[in-house]
């Protein structure tokens, strides 16, 4: 196909190749001229052959596999490098002057270091636990009363940074966050020279995301069975809790941060040991009355499944809180805090616990205010299912309701003019509580503009549909 001229400039179509911005070639044999010879320069990719080599069996050698020198263009901006994800301050030691000493001595104790001696009442020298710590120790003042207490304590500080230990490495955490420590032991049998299979690691990991998930769901209500209740704060308030794995797959510490997360290991802390006196109460007498009270001491549904999956696998399993030594011990909180120890003999007691958890929590009236996000039904006509996307009224964040053929069309009207609905009901605790029984009275709710535009933002009707609805319902 042959293109008209652009300008007055020719009678005709530019042949090709010339034009602004085009050089002429030096040939028929449609290659650009190469660059004139300079002393001194290096090569350009377009100075070599067009064709590529062919290497073994007249394989195409990729341009990426040859050893080509690639320039930037001269106006193309550099490309940002984004940051590493890792923070400056996770690299270097703690700032001396902001160590208590006496913190960072109840933090080597903690962390399994041995205290060899050293001047009374001046400083001690600690070293690490294992065969790693030999060769090597700490001298760590005990208080800043002697003027090479700050030197002493900055050279202890920089040997932990330097050091491969886990020991040194959970010290600094510690240090950086002062948190709450939470530490899981599981008496499994390891590999050679003490190593794990991804599976006993992984377990250990699934049974302790899913305790710390339980505790943060006692710090928002007590109930026997949270179901989808709660769940995405809870889950949401994990986001700053630090880990610090141990090699073998036998042990677990995670640091929970204490201006953020100390009533999540109160809460903790005092549902393992309700649900250890639980357990001794049903093996001494078979009762399970006292699982009952254990509800207000945070034990769940939740928490034992979390118990049963720690456990299970395992000759034993234990779980401590170590209080934050710069923060203190806080109400409601033992001291020392003992380990609170779990075997398979509990097993059986914990998945009855569990189950008449999920049995007895029974359902409750609510008033939900949702946007539709789904609806179907088998026919034209007669009643449907309908999806809503909780706003307010149930700590779930979504339901499903059956609707009569009215309901289910006031329902479709308000999703396409985008206006949440209304409906009371009975929030049913089979199947997580996401389900809406008795569902009567559903009716559109007015919002601001706002509100609608972020609304129809998400519908997925086109235009026209929407305007007639609108038109239809009287809305603006």
């Amino acid at each position: 196909m042959t293109h008209g001229p652009i300008d007055d400039d020719g009678p005709g179509p530019l042949p090709h190749g010339e034009g602004p911005g085009r050089q002429p070639y030096d040939d028929a044999s449609g290659r650009r001229p190469h660059r004139e010879e300079t002393p001194g320069r290096r090569p350009y990719a377009e100075d070599r052959p067009v064709s590529r080599p062919h290497g073994e069996g007249g394989r195409t050698i990729r341009p990426y596999e040859e050893d080509v020198p690639v320039r930037r263009p001269i106006g193309e901006p550099v490309r940002s490098v984004p940051p590493h994800p890792v923070e400056p301050t996770w690299t270097r030691p703690p700032d001396p002057a902001q160590v208590d000493p006496a913190v960072l001595g109840t933090l080597l104790h903690r962390h399994g270091w041995q205290r060899r001696g050293g001047a009374a009442g001046r400083y001690g020298r600690w070293t690490p636990p294992g065969p790693a710590g030999r060769g090597m120790s700490l001298l760590v003042p005990e208080n800043r009363a002697f003027p090479d207490s700050d030197d002493l304590l900055g050279e202890a500080l920089t040997a932990l940074s330097r050091s491969g230990s886990p020991a040194a490495r959970d010290v600094l955490t510690a240090l950086a966050v002062p948190s709450d420590e939470i530490h899981w032991w599981r008496d499994v049998p390891t590999g050679p020279l003490g190593t794990a299979s991804w599976v006993v690691e992984d377990q250990l990991r699934s049974a302790a995301r899913q305790m710390l998930l339980a505790a943060a769901l006692a710090t928002r209500a007590r109930a026997g069975y949270y179901g989808a209740r709660h769940r995405l704060p809870a889950a949401a308030s994990l986001d700053g809790v630090l880990v610090g794995a141990a090699p073998g797959g036998r042990r677990l510490t995670a640091f929970v941060p204490v201006a953020t997360g100390r009533p999540l290991a109160l809460r903790l802390h005092q549902a393992l040991y309700a649900a250890r006196e639980a357990i001794d109460y049903q093996r001494a007498t078979g009762g399970m009355d006292a699982f009952d009270g254990a509800v207000e001491a945070g034990v769940s549904h939740e928490l034992t499944e979390a118990l049963v999956a720690l456990v299970r696998g395992t000759e034993g399993a234990r779980v401590a809180v170590d209080w934050a030594p710069a923060a203190g011990v806080p109400e409601g909180g033992a001291t020392p805090a003992e380990p609170v120890e779990f075997s398979p003999g509990d097993l059986p007691v914990l998945r009855e616990a569990g189950a008449r958890y999920l049995r007895e929590e029974p359902s409750m009236p609510v008033r939900i205010t949702g946007a539709v996000v789904r609806m179907r039904r088998s026919a034209a006509r007669g009643e449907g299912t309908v999806r809503l996307r909780v706003l307010a009224g149930a700590e779930v964040p979504h339901v499903r309701m059956t609707l009569d053929e009215e309901s289910y069309r006031i329902a479709g009207q308000a999703h396409l003019v985008g206006l949440p609905v209304r409906v009371h009901g009975r929030l049913e605790s089979r199947g997580g509580f996401r389900r809406l029984t008795n569902a009567d009275g559903i009716a559109p709710v007015q919002v601001d503009e706002a509100e609608r535009d972020r609304l129809m933002k998400s519908l997925q009707e086109t235009a026209e549909i929407t305007a007639f609805f609108e038109e239809a319902c009287g809305g603006d």
